[in-house]
């Protein structure tokens, strides 16, 4: 997405700003809810990683919106878009680092059936900060599913998706599954029922296979206009455009 945006140059008209803002309040409130409510590793590093793509994807998107409407200010927005992005880098490697530090080290066992014995399985209680942790991740995993749907009548609207990446999204729904199958084949822990550790992953399997169904119906529209026939509006804008009308 980023190569298709600075190829086309048209990034603030190809992607809708909620479907960018929703994508990362989702990852913010992801990477939040992970921290408390304990989850892998795993989930906390693509977490970290989310949120930097997403603002370096947000910079982009303010950077050609104002390169769009005012040409005569390249100069200073190449420049203000270079301190922002080195700025993006420098906050979220901190971010990083502090992640790789809270987490420690385990041992990632296969999925056993047979991990504990049917007297041992029990459900596992919520501490305060799990329940904390699960009511974000909830919330995260709302604004995934609401950050597709502003996407999805942008390119109706358009009629295109001339300037949106289709690998994103094949790449997206690749990063889903299996993100939310490393979850489901993680081992539960000791003492611990299937069904109690898929409630306490829940949140994050919805907002990763949730999308899945969304992220099919955009596919089903680069589909349809992959010959990205422009919209009426952007027809007339041309016309009204062309020398000698009068």
């Amino acid at each position: 997405q980023f190569y298709q945006a600075c190829k086309t140059g048209i990034m603030d008209r190809a992607l809708s700003i909620y479907f960018l803002l929703g994508w990362l309040g989702g990852d913010l409130l992801n990477l939040v809810g992970s921290f408390l409510a304990d989850q892998l590793p795993l989930q906390v590093y693509t977490a970290v990683y989310y949120v930097l793509a997403d603002l370096v994807m947000l910079s982009l998107y303010g950077y050609y919106k104002v390169k769009n409407r005012g040409r005569g200010f390249a100069a200073p927005i190449n420049a203000a878009f270079v301190f922002l992005s080195l700025g993006t880098v420098w906050t979220v490697s901190l971010l990083g680092r502090g992640a790789a530090v809270a987490q420690e080290p385990a041992a990632f066992k296969g999925r056993s059936l047979l991990s504990a014995g049917p007297d041992e399985l029990g459900p596992k209680p919520f501490s305060k900060s799990e329940i904390v942790g699960f009511t974000i991740g909830s919330v995260s995993s709302v604004l995934y599913l609401c950050s597709r749907l502003p996407q999805i009548y942008t390119n109706y609207k358009r009629k295109s998706t001339i300037g949106v990446s289709y690998s994103l999204f094949a790449l997206v729904m690749l990063g889903n599954s299996l993100y939310g199958l490393s979850v489901l084949l993680k081992n539960p822990e000791p003492g611990q029922g299937e069904g109690d550790y898929v409630l306490h992953h829940l949140p994050w399997l919805v907002g990763s296979l949730g999308v899945l169904s969304l992220d099919v119906v955009i596919s089903f529209q680069f589909l349809a206009y992959r010959r990205g026939r422009p919209s009426p509006r952007e027809e007339r804008d041309a016309l009204l455009g062309e020398p000698g009308d009068g």
